[in-house]
């Protein structure tokens, strides 16, 4: 029995390998945000650029992953989720050389650019891989594996602009960027050493290839045969490896259609459900956060830029260590009540920040209250851990796995495109913004678009929990009105039923 069960752990554990390499990609976006934000300051002092040019480059990264994230689905239908990781690596490469490179604010922009398409990339394809290869026990924890990559980025990226700050100006800003280069190569190789996901093999009419991953990823050989003729059914696909439904290597045609035109009732709850949390994910305010804390420490009434820089890297460490929390607990609670608790301490974390900000802005020079001040910083910290132990984690998990395996890679480019323009119009508009309704105005109204998310996650996204993937279509085949009454129908006919068994006993 010892050594059986070593075995499973030995299954469990590459599994586990797989997604956290898979997962790597997501670092290099992490890094790229990260850095970029210390980065702005020197690029300001160096290439003497605006405001307006500042706002442009920490945005139109996230444009540009407009065009890696509505390409990625398809071209991952096509060649696989492996080899798209690698092209995403690729693609961040290229953009990390011309931007270590850049001799003037044109070619930054033009790196930037590149480095978005990977990001694109990176994004949509991470999730998908870690959720087609986990097993539903441990699927969410390995579909968050992303987030505390792209956090572990940022903070590598704070602790770099940290370090390299001291070169001269000339050189530390393109160090800073240059320096994704590196990881992004060995990724690019190293991700070819991975299987690919089953899911996709299936898929492909590659059904004994898709049993060879499956029977290294399962504790027993026979859960490895149920997991595959799950899959089989999902795909549409007969026994015998014939199509059933949908032709195998179709490489997602017709999926639009199903998704957008003439979508089910529960296709349709879902794509509401997975595009809505990624389109109320960055209206939390975290992107302002996260890219601009250098600016809110500063109006906070931290001076030197060692001490902004120190202090960014507090919230690098902050943010990865809570989403390392959130991986703990997210198969253990469930997702819905660790998204909620987490938008409950966004709101008041923001609401917060809110006041100390305007009690500082609305103080004389340097005789801000001391309590204002300490209130400011603190809830900076207690915002990014609220919404690291949640709505970060949970966004990309949750949309990865809610979709049929049919719809899932083009689906969750579209919520991965979803994203990046909400995260493009927080970065690129934040500065305007708080200079038209000040600092603190612009967190007051990010607290109540965090009710507003609140809401939405509460009345349309049902608990995936402990589901097997080919079986969570099934949540969404009722709306929320069906499901409160059935909800409420248990929970009368309970005390009734143990009142029951009481007296028979």
């Amino acid at each position: 029995m010892g050594e059986e069960k070593q075995k499973d752990e030995r299954k469990n554990k590459y599994a586990v390998r797989c997604s956290i390499i898979g997962s790597i990609i997501s670092v290099l976006m992490g890094y790229d945000t990260g850095v970029m934000s210390g980065a702005m300051l020197f690029i300001k002092e160096d290439l003497k650029t605006n405001d307006t040019q500042v706002q442009v480059l920490a945005g139109i990264l996230n444009i540009c992953a407009l065009v890696g994230s509505l390409t990625a689905g398809r071209v991952s239908d096509y060649v696989g989720r492996r080899l798209t990781i690698s092209l995403a690596a690729c693609i961040f490469l290229a953009g990390s050389v011309l931007m270590g490179l850049a001799p003037n604010f044109a070619t930054l922009l033009a790196g930037r650019c590149v480095a978005g398409v990977g990001v694109g990339y990176a994004l949509m394809i991470a999730p998908v891989y870690a959720a087609e290869i986990a097993s539903a026990d441990i699927r969410g924890s390995l579909t968050s594996l992303p987030e505390i990559c792209i956090s572990f980025g940022i903070l590598i990226g704070y602790v770099a602009n940290y370090l390299l700050a001291k070169l001269p100006l000339v050189y530390g800003w393109r160090a800073m960027l240059g320096l994704g280069a590196l990881p992004s190569a060995a990724l690019a190789l190293g991700v070819l050493a991975m299987p690919e996901s089953p899911r996709w093999l299936v898929v492909q009419g590659r059904a004994e290839e898709a049993l060879a991953v499956l029977r290294r990823v399962c504790d027993k050989p026979s859960e490895a045969d149920v997991r595959l003729a799950e899959i089989k059914t999902a795909a549409g696909l007969a026994e015998d490896g014939g199509a059933a439904g949908t032709a195998a290597g179709s490489g997602g045609k017709g999926v639009w259609r199903e998704l957008f035109l003439h979508p089910t009732p529960p296709v349709r709850r879902i794509v509401i459900a997975a595009l809505g949390i990624h389109f109320f994910q960055h209206l939390t305010g975290i992107e302002a956060v996260v890219l601009y804390s250098p600016r809110i420490f500063k109006a906070a009434g931290i001076a030197s830029r060692n001490s902004v820089l120190a202090a960014t890297i507090g919230v690098g460490v902050t943010k990865t260590a809570f989403i390392l929390t959130a991986i703990l607990l997210v198969d253990r609670i469930g997702r819905r009540p660790l998204y909620l608790s987490s938008l409950a301490g966004i709101i008041a974390s923001l609401a917060c920040l809110g006041m100390g900000l305007t009690v500082i802005e609305r103080s004389p020079p340097h005789h801000s209250p001391t309590w204002a001040v300490v209130l400011a910083i603190a809830t900076v910290f207690t915002f990014v851990a609220s919404f690291s132990i949640g709505v970060g984690p949970i966004t990309w998990a949750y949309s990865s796995e809610v979709y049929p395996l049919r719809l899932r890679a083009q689906g969750a480019s579209v919520g991965v495109a979803i994203n990046r323009v909400m995260n493009a119009g927080v970065s690129m508009t934040f500065v305007s913004l708080y200079k038209a309704i000040t600092i603190g105005g612009a967190f007051f109204l990010f607290a109540g678009l965090a009710v507003a998310a609140a809401t939405f996650f509460y009345l349309l996204c049902p608990e995936t929990q402990g589901r097997p993937l080919e079986e969570i279509e099934e949540v969404f085949s009722q709306g929320w009105r069906a499901r409160r009454r059935l909800t409420s129908s248990a929970a009368v006919e309970l005390p009734a039923s143990g009142g029951g068994g009481s007296m028979m006993a």
